[in-house]
């Protein structure tokens, strides 16, 4: 099961990073974009690390509000369930 998690995580990673990257070239030669939408539902399945990743590493949907509100939302709620979690399987 946690080999399953794990290799999840990478993908969904992978991929957040992938369209991140190939947003930013189809805005640079203006092209037809991935809607903003589909983003934050790449992070919301656990592609928030990619996702974060991607906007530092391309400088990319960094001042888009309120893109950047939503991800931040994202990642807060799955940091406190990730928390949530770990606080459990201590207990």
């Amino acid at each position: 099961m946690l080999a399953f998690v794990l290799a999840y995580v990478a993908g969904i990673n992978a991929a957040a990073l992938a369209v991140f990257a190939a947003d930013k070239r189809n805005a640079r030669s203006r092209k037809r974009r991935f809607r903003e939408r589909h983003l934050l539902a790449l992070a919301a399945l656990g592609g928030s690390p990619g996702a974060v990743a991607a906007q530092r590493l391309l400088r990319h949907k960094t001042r888009k509000e309120p893109f950047r509100t939503w991800l931040g939302l994202i990642v807060f709620v799955q940091l406190v369930a990730v928390c949530g979690w770990l606080a459990y399987r201590l207990m």
